[in-house]
């Protein structure tokens, strides 16, 4: 599959559309396009993490990892306005986007940058990591941006994970109750098949 969202060039013809959507009160515009992630409206995982998010405790910013066109990262970033919000994305199309939207949607406190794949795409440190990770891209893939985010979370940081229960979440509380431990590790809700942990670095799991 050469023209899935988790492609660097997708290669299937555009077809932009605009529309609106509404995110914890607040009215977005999003333009999206053939080949990236849920091009037709925000997806049901991306609108639970959203939905449930907190701030963390400790100062800081927040990076969105596989970011596409951008509504976590932008609807966290309305919110989070003393916070920089950082958002990656693997797909050149989604980056182009989520910069689009920002603009659109007159939000500056963000950055997008695009991510080649491989590893150590996390250069710096955050307060807080949210992700609805590629599952297409597969288990290590997966597996390594939660092994970055750890490695790049702040003391006090969180790192925010929503997944579908059949797509891995059994799989993924494992993994971080390995490199958060285990009484660091919260299952913040379970809706519609997803499943949202929250992850908090500390003392004991630095």
């Amino acid at each position: 599959m050469s023209d899935h969202y988790y492609t660097r060039t997708p290669g299937v013809d555009h077809d932009e559309k605009t529309w609106s959507y509404v995110l914890r009160g607040h009215s977005f515009l999003f333009t999206t396009d053939r080949g990236v992630f849920s091009k037709r409206e925000v997806d049901y995982g991306s609108r639970f993490l959203i939905e449930s998010y907190s701030s963390p405790d400790v100062a800081g910013d927040v990076l969105d990892v596989g970011c596409g066109y951008g509504p976590i990262g932008l609807a966290i970033a309305r919110v989070e306005q003393g916070r920089m919000v950082e958002m990656i994305d693997v797909n050149e199309r989604a980056c182009a986007l989520a910069a689009r939207n920002a603009k659109q949607n007159q939000i500056d406190n963000v950055v997008v940058r695009h991510v080649d794949g491989a590893q150590d795409v996390i250069k710096r440190d955050f307060a807080a990591i949210v992700t609805n990770p590629p599952i297409r891209a597969g288990k290590k893939v997966v597996f390594s941006i939660y092994e970055e985010a750890h490695d790049r979370l702040l003391t006090g940081g969180m790192l925010w994970v929503v997944i579908q229960k059949k797509q891995g979440a059994a799989s993924t509380k494992e993994k971080l109750q390995v490199l958060f431990g285990k009484e660091s590790v919260e299952t913040i809700a379970k809706d519609k098949g997803y499943v949202l942990f929250c992850a908090k670095k500390d003392l004991t799991n630095a």
